[in-house]
């Protein structure tokens, strides 16, 4: 059977996409179809942020596409010295907060420590994160 299968490829350690492979294994035919396309918006306001940790009590990355973002905002702007020299350390001293177990493996590639990455979906995250402040002292 023939099935539509709506998002771009992604190739595996097999050089193959998984969901073409495991349909596969299921005698299902998949075409792939890329329905979405992405932008980042706000690299420039968020470098600056970023520069700027004394400035927030904290980050919630809610995504693979956030942690992306602030890989962006390294790169291009020639931070990546003064973020390993300075930055990331200023920001390990804060809360770091994730949203799934993905995201916070990306966030720990850049060297940053997180928290809240078994809560699953936001509403648990919102929850963990006003607890955990409120028992820090910053609410």
């Amino acid at each position: 059977m023939k099935v539509l299968l709506l998002k771009d490829a992604k190739e595996d350690d097999c050089g193959q996409d998984p969901y073409i492979r495991e349909l596969g294994l299921y005698g299902l035919e998949a075409t792939l179809i890329p329905v979405l396309s992405f932008e980042f918006l706000s690299l420039p306001s968020f470098s600056e942020k970023l520069s700027h940790p004394e400035d927030y009590g904290g980050l919630i990355f809610t995504s693979p596409r956030a942690v992306e973002a602030a890989e962006l905002c390294l790169e291009q702007n020639n931070k990546t010295e003064v973020w390993e020299r300075s930055l990331k350390e200023k920001w390990n001293a804060k809360s770091v907060y994730v949203v799934g177990n993905a995201t916070a493996s990306l966030v720990s590639k850049i060297g940053l420590d997180t928290e809240g990455e078994t809560c699953g979906n936001a509403e648990k995250l919102a929850e963990y994160i006003c607890s955990s402040e409120e028992v820090k002292g910053i609410f």
